[in-house]
């Protein structure tokens, strides 16, 4: 029931989106979708990524299969393009496998499958689906506030990441200098995060064929909730980032074009207009909230996944600043907001309890006060940075320690071994 409650929640929200959409003139996230049955997908690595995780309820020789056919299909998509001389232009050559193998085990389902067999098949579709829409419900999202939210404010961000030094300044000139190998692999990092995402989650997921049921709490939930809350954000407090704001890439709407040689000066800030183009997609970072997410999920798995997860946060959080895609400040939002999720979801698999409703109230709270603070006090958090700059740090730091120890108390309790009962020698 509760997945069949989620699924139709799902649906409601893609259709009303899909609507929402139509009345801007831009594609919602259903016709982008069903457009890549055909067209070359724009994310063929994604595809793959989502059949992979739909896999996990397959058998070994059921993968072998469903892979093959996924690499056939692509191959006769090829093909056609080949030999009808159509030229690829936007998007990737390959992925429509992938889309054919997740839609045709969804009719497998239906059609030959009954009771736990049909329902964990069901399952293992609808989180792949669910990661493929999760995109393109983002995309459309961001073209909305766009196109909804004609004034930005990025003035007063910047005026409030006067507090912690300008990170997005000082890193931006670090990755200038050191060329374009390290900004190609900053970039790989920032754009490939879903597919990390993927590789984490099949390590959660691999006993799903054998214990043949999904673990209560994984990654893919914590990815979806905040791509669905994330957005719901950035119609509150639209913000587009330095490098549009105040860089070259915002054209004659940037404020000024000082990213990243100037830090902007300390001035009464007030809402600028901006184009009808550029998301404004920077409060909180997302992008922080996915990677602090994969770093979390990482702590359990072996020593090669555990330093994939540092990497991949250190990376993107190098990318968000360096390539002046956030503030500093986003970065600190982006890291309450995901522990608050993350908390929340482990809250409602393990059953709600005192401590699970402190620490997701906490948390909440310390978010609505960064964005409130932002908001209405970043003159006097740049005017006074030795007391706010800790402050911001202190407040992220207070919910990051609180949510490692309470999580602790959460872990299942090993019993010690029992020994065994040393036996009386025996009397000659």
């Amino acid at each position: 029931m509760l997945w069949a409650a989620a699924g139709v929640t799902t649906l409601g929200f893609l259709v009303a989106l899909e609507i929402a959409a139509r009345r801007y003139g831009l594609p919602g996230p259903i016709t982008l979708q069903v457009r890549e049955v055909i067209f070359p997908p724009k994310s063929g690595f994604l595809l793959y990524a989502s059949m992979a995780l739909m896999m996990v309820v397959l058998t070994p020789r059921q993968r072998f299969v469903a892979a093959g056919a996924a690499v056939g299909i692509d191959v006769t998509f090829l093909l056609v393009r080949w030999a009808a001389d159509v030229k690829v232009t936007e998007g990737h050559p390959f992925g429509n496998g992938a889309l054919w193998v997740i839609l045709g085990c969804a009719v497998i389902a239906v059609t030959r499958r009954t009771g736990r067999e049909r329902v964990l098949l069901l399952k293992g579709v609808g989180l792949a689906l669910l990661l493929v829409a999760g995109r393109k419900t983002g995309d459309t999202w961001l073209l909305i506030t766009a196109k909804t939210r004609p004034t930005v404010l990025d003035p007063y961000v910047a005026t409030a990441d006067q507090a912690l030094g300008n990170p997005s300044w000082l890193v931006g000139r670090m990755v200038r200098a050191t060329g374009p190998i390290g900004a190609h692999v900053l970039d790989y990092v920032y754009v490939q995060l879903a597919v990390a995402a993927v590789v984490v989650a099949l390590y959660q997921l691999r006993t799903v064929a054998v214990e043949r049921r999904f673990p209560g709490h994984h990654l893919v939930r914590t990815f979806l909730v905040i791509g669905l809350l994330g957005p719901a954000v950035y119609m509150i407090f639209p913000v587009v980032g330095p490098i549009f704001a105040y860089g070259s890439d915002g054209g004659h709407w940037a404020a000024a074009n000082v990213w990243p040689e100037t830090a902007p000066p300390i001035t009464a800030p007030h809402p600028i207009p901006f184009d009808e183009i550029t998301p404004r997609n920077c409060m909180p970072s997302l992008h922080t909230a996915w990677a602090t997410a994969i770093f979390i999920h990482t702590r359990k798995g072996p020593r090669i996944l555990r330093f994939a997860g540092t990497f991949w946060l250190i990376a993107t959080l190098g990318a968000t600043l360096g390539f002046g895609y956030h503030y500093g400040v986003d970065l600190v939002a982006g890291v309450v907001f995901v522990l608050t999720i993350d908390a929340a979801l482990r809250s409602q698999d393990r059953g709600w309890d005192r401590s699970g409703i402190q620490l997701v109230s906490y948390g909440a709270t310390v978010f609505a006060a960064l964005l409130v603070s932002y908001r209405y006090l970043p003159m006097e958090m740049a005017e006074h940075p030795w007391v706010f700059g800790p402050v911001l740090l202190l407040a992220m730091a207070s919910v990051i320690y609180s949510y490692v120890r309470i999580s602790k108390t959460w872990e299942p309790k090993t019993a010690p071994a029992l020994q065994p009962e040393p036996q009386p020698e025996p009397v000659t």
